[in-house]
């Protein structure tokens, strides 16, 4: 229930903004994190469609005394993007347009909420881009990283994001607009002190402050190139020429509110080569790195051995780690150059250095693949390493959680060796694990901790640390924060760092800027403790599914969601599909974390599993499971959802489409006694109309037909005419529930192909099921019966090939999750057809020369089962492949089919899928396994349809017999 004053301000923002405004409970929850230890639930959250409603929105939060916090990707680690009582204005969502790229002046307009990437596309025409390049470049926003002063990995040769500012303009909290840039000569200076009214007023307050300081200022600001914490009042100074750009460039938010900006490109190098130097530990790549700065390599990053053991222990392994030379830290190291001979020379030159100097190892990498593999590993370490390797006896199978905290800090690079020796024994004393990795070209150390930030009675542990930490960086020259600003994790040490008249004079320089502290209060100036407001309180509840790998506990779970927001990422991959088309936060996987986190925390989601916010939330999530396998930490919001709905409508009435989609196997098997007159009523307009409401499907969707004869049925005649072979090796198809009702024809294809090939194919005994309609509307009751069921019906040691993706990655996932040890070793027995024939290493049929295909890989086979041996048996046939970057087609078994999924079912197949479907010629095969996908083509592209696996390789098997 929101208070009579929140509702007044909802309403006037309502009435005055044409962009968006929520001050609803489900809103409020998943803005009141970002990818910090904290959580402030916010008064209201405001999506201004342009800059007039971000000037209507602070005038009316100013006339109503409520602050506010300027958002952009929500990526912020010290807790900047978050406010008690604030109204949030995120930027992200409307205003977030590259305006303009000038490539003589090498410039480029942009507003706040503009992405990156979406920079880096529009300068990469004119071989151009920005300099700074942080982790998160696919989501992270210009007015993020202008807040935070953003590095990234290219900073050693092309600096911070303050290092490439032409101009700001700025909003400030009393409604005054004003333009400030780089440095100025004494005439310019002057000029803004004679101009009137508040703009002129500032100018001489700054300038005043920093005359009579001159000294305190000069003395009491480290001369670090990462030094991130503070204010920049540095940037004042005559001799820096009152670069007001670069002194408001990492105020947090605090000062204005930024309108747009203007900033500097540098020329992007046309090819380039990576050296990985690998050294014994990470003091010693370290202590190699002031040699190497002198040869002006493009990186210099750090990445020790701990960073690839906690990649590994998630079940992952690029390929391109096979490149990583020996050694138990690696320096990457990239050159650029005109050509790749140009980069390749000065890469060689930069190898030579690092075996001369440091006896070390080196591997020259040039192929753009493996490049990109190995900086994807570097670019996911904040996920990585919130989940620490295990090292043996965890009773939850995997390792401790890590947090930030001591996230970015930063030194001299000539004392990095040193600090690091330091920080690891200071580690030590606490008893406190992590994985350093970093900027080591510019001294800046990221490192996650296994802080006991779960339990409260440990917490003064957190505190001593953090305290001594501070301490210890000091004493090398450093600072708290390198990258990614102070925050309220790091703001309450900033006195560790400077004299107290420095402190008083970043109180002085904010309330120059914002006399009234309505800009996001607390994140640098009074500061909240740094061990207050945590976010990880919460209870659990009675849980169906185990959560092995996180101790039996979904509190744990959702936790395992840090805020690093690659869900957000619209341009690629297959998370978040009903994000991707809605951009809501809540429909991202982050936001749904967030919103299960409150519901066990209970207190303002209180009322449990019955909460309609978490259902409203998670009615759109497709169960692609993208999010299991793409998600840095591996947030597995399919389960999570099953689990919930399970809960949820336990001993209640549920959704019509629970009973339609959710016993669909069971409606099939009736249906297929008589299929004829199934599909008479089918093909009625008027019966079908009324099936679909009574179903709870979508009235534009169309009901599949079933065959005259279904595949089990087909296969009995089939073997009774062709008897099995002496000698050949037995297998057995699984006959899933959509194949062998309404699609046979990819199975009796494989029944071809296998038994060509020399296998004699098998059936179960009777009727199986995978038992995912019932898990997919979370059903876990009826599912597991159904499982155990089908599990005695299989004959043991045989191989067993599924043909739909989302049903064999059902038997290898979900069957040992939901029945245990009653799984047997049929999860391991499980195989797609393409991994079969793989490791069968039969001589498979060709393709005619030039057959060509588009391919949509379904969901589930992309995050559990993978493609790798679809791939190489593509070749080996002799297909030339173009695989869709499409993600989820969208239907999603029941998902689309259900009533008010529709649009989005559509949204999401018209991404990518539908498009590049229709754009393809005739000629080329338009390839996906699941049942699903092909649906969602034959109802939505006009015509196209599309082939199994099994269907292209009987067709390689018949060209061959006739050929």
């Amino acid at each position: 229930m929101i208070s009579p004053m929140a509702s007044e301000l909802a309403q006037a923002l309502s009435a005055a903004l044409r962009g968006e405004v929520r001050f609803g409970t489900a809103e409020r929850t998943v803005y009141s994190h970002d990818a910090s230890n904290y959580r402030h639930l916010p008064l209201g959250v405001v999506k201004p469609a342009d800059s007039d409603d971000v000037r209507a929105a602070l005038a009316l939060c100013r006339d109503h005394g409520v602050p506010v916090v300027p958002r952009g990707a929500g990526t912020s680690i010290g807790g900047q993007a978050i406010g008690p009582g604030a109204v949030v204005l995120d930027f992200r969502r409307h205003v977030n347009r590259v305006l303009e790229v000038d490539p003589q002046a090498r410039t480029a307009r942009v507003e706040p909420g503009a992405v990156l990437d979406d920079l880096q596309a529009a300068a990469r025409p004119y071989g151009l881009r920005f300099g700074p390049d942080p982790s998160t470049h696919s989501r992270c926003t210009l007015g993020g990283m202008i807040g935070n002063n953003a590095c990234g990995a290219h900073s050693v040769a092309w600096g911070r994001t303050s290092d490439n500012l032409e101009s700001l303009d700025l909003l400030l909290a009393d409604g005054t607009e004003l333009t400030v840039g780089g440095p100025l000569s004494p005439t310019e200076r002057e000029r803004l002190r004679a101009r009137p009214g508040r703009v002129g007023e500032l100018h001489r307050a700054l300038q005043d402050l920093t005359a009579a300081h001159l000294s305190e200022i000069r003395q009491g600001m480290p001369d670090l190139p990462r030094r991130t914490s503070g204010y920049a009042l540095d940037a004042l100074l005559p001799e820096r020429g009152y670069d007001l750009a670069r002194a408001l460039t990492g105020t947090e938010g605090t000062c204005a509110v930024l309108l747009g900006a203007t900033v500097r490109l540098v020329e992007a190098p046309a090819a380039r080569a990576l050296v990985v130097a690998g050294y014994p530990d990470e003091t010693a790549a370290a202590d190699a790195v002031p040699a190497l700065l002198t040869l002006h390599p493009l990186t210099v990053e750090g990445m020790a051995a701990d960073l690839i053991a906690a990649l590994l222990a998630t079940g992952r392994r690029p390929p391109a780690l096979d490149r990583l030379p020996e050694g138990g830290c690696w320096l990457f190291l990239e050159t650029g150059g005109a050509t790749a001979a140009e980069a390749m020379d000065a890469a060689l030159v930069l190898a030579d250095a690092v075996r001369r100097e440091r006896r070390a190892t080196t591997t020259v990498v040039t192929d753009p693949g493996e490049q990109r593999q190995l900086w994807a590993v570097r670019e996911a370490g904040a996920g990585i390493v919130s989940r620490l390797p295990s090292t043996g006896g965890s009773a939850d199978g995997g390792g401790a959680e890590a947090w930030p905290g001591w996230e970015d800090s930063a030194v001299p690079v000539e004392r990095l060796g040193g600090y690091l020796r330091d920080l690891r024994a200071l580690l030590g004393r606490h008893g406190l694990r992590g994985v350093p990795y970093g900027h080591f070209g510019e001294g800046c150390v990221h490192l996650r901790l296994d802080f006991p930030l779960t339990e409260p009675r440990r917490l003064p542990e957190f505190r001593a640390f953090m305290e001594q930490a501070a301490d210890l960086v000091i004493s090398h020259g450093g600072s708290l924060s390198g990258e990614h600003g102070d925050g309220q994790a790091r703001a309450e040490l900033l006195p560790r760092m400077y004299p107290p008249e420095i402190i008083d004079l970043f109180r002085r320089f904010k309330r120059i800027w914002d006399p009234s502290n309505l800009l996001n209060p607390g994140a640098m100036v009074d500061p909240r403790p740094l061990d207050a407001d945590l976010r990880f309180a919460g209870r659990d509840l009675p849980l169906t599914l185990p959560y092995e790998q996180d101790g039996g506990s979904l509190l744990k779970a959702v936790h395992r969601c840090v805020g690093v927001a690659k869900c957000v990422d619209t341009s690629t991959g297959v998370m978040c599909p009903s994000y991707m088309v809605t951009a809501e936060e809540r429909h991202s996987t982050r936001g749904r974390a967030r919103l299960l986190a409150e519901m066990l925390r209970g207190e303002v989601i209180a009322d449990g599993w019955r909460s309609e916010e978490v259902r409203e939330a998670l009615d759109l999530c497709l169960g692609c499971k993208g999010c299991a396998s793409d998600c840095p930490v591996h947030v597995d919001m399919a389960t999570y959802r099953t689990e919930f709905l399970h809960h949820h409508y336990r001993w209640r009435l549920r959704p019509a489409s629970h009973y339609s989609m959710g016993w669909l196997p069971l409606t099939l098997r009736a249906a297929a006694l008589a299929p004829a007159g199934a599909n008479r009523l089918l093909r009625s307009r008027p019966s079908a109309a009324v099936l679909k409401r009574l179903g709870g499907i979508d009235p534009r969707r169309e009901l599949p037909a079933l065959p005259t004869e279904n595949f089990e049925r087909w296969f009995r005649r089939y073997r009774a005419e062709h008897p099995v072979r002496p000698g050949a090796e037995p297998v057995l198809l699984w006959p899933d529930t959509f194949t062998n009702h309404l699609e046979p024809a990819p199975a009796r294809a494989a029944v071809e192909v296998l038994e060509h090939l020399g296998f004699a194919v098998q059936l179960p005994a009777r009727p199986v099921c995978c038992g995912l309609t019932w898990l997919s509307t979370g059903q876990l009751g009826v599912a597991r019966r159904v499982m155990r069921r089908s599990v005695r019906a299989l004959p043991p040691g045989l191989p067993v090939v599924g043909l739909d993706p989302s049903c064999t990655a059902a038997l290898r996932e979900e069957l040992p999750k939901l029945i245990g040890a009653d799984a047997g070793d049929v999860p391991g027995r499980v195989r797609t057809l393409a991994e079969f024939l793989d490791e069968a290493e039969v001589e498979l049929p060709e393709l005619a020369a030039g057959t060509r295909a588009v391919t949509q890989v379904h969901c589930h086979q992309h995050a559990v089962l993978g493609t790798e041996a679809d791939r190489r048996v593509e070749a080996r046939i002799g297909l030339a492949n173009e695989v869709l970057d499409s993600g989820c087609c969208g239907l999603a078994g029941n998902f689309g089919f259900e009533r008010g999924h529709y649009e989005v079912s559509v949204a999401a197949a018209e991404r990518v899928l539908l498009p590049a479907v229709r754009a393809a010629d005739r000629e080329t095969v338009v390839l996906a396994d699941g049942f699903s996908c092909r649906t969602q083509i034959s109802q939505l592209s006009g015509g196209r349809t599309a082939v199994h696996l099994a269907e292209l390789l009987r067709r390689a098997v018949r060209e061959g017999e006739s050929g």
